[in-house]
């Protein structure tokens, strides 16, 4: 049998079989299970950033071909790049929007306002 990058090596197998084989444990039938779980919880741990890295880069590829077959039909494929990858909103509107949820007298709020306004919007 030929190991793959998502099997387990064979001595980490051995160990948890160590570990969950108690023949005089009342609970033996769920031997199997804990084996199956301790594989699982190694192939979780062992997903690694590359795989979730490649899977970004798939999709942001499939999302760019879908912008371009837009743009090929008239229709503006920025539109479905702004839906699917919003940009966050900046310091200066998550401020404002702060403000709206504050508890401050009209006077305060007026003078935050004012002067969160008056800043750049910069990204």
């Amino acid at each position: 049998m030929t190991e793959s990058k998502i099997t387990p090596p064979r001595e980490l197998v051995r160990q948890w079989i160590k570990k969950c084989d108690q023949p005089d444990d009342p609970r033996w039938q769920e031997y199997e299970q804990d084996i199956a779980n301790h594989a699982a919880q190694w192939g979780y741990d062992h997903r690694g950033e590359v795989n979730e890295a490649k899977l970004q880069q798939a999709r942001d590829q499939e999302l760019e071909a879908c912008c371009a077959l837009m743009d090929d039909w008239g229709l503006d494929g920025n539109d479905l790049m702004e839906c699917r990858r919003p940009k966050p909103p900046s310091l200066k509107e998550q401020a404002l929007i702060a403000l709206d949820d504050a508890s401050l007298d009209a006077v305060h709020e007026n003078i935050l306002r004012r002067a969160l306004e008056a800043l750049p919007d910069n990204d």
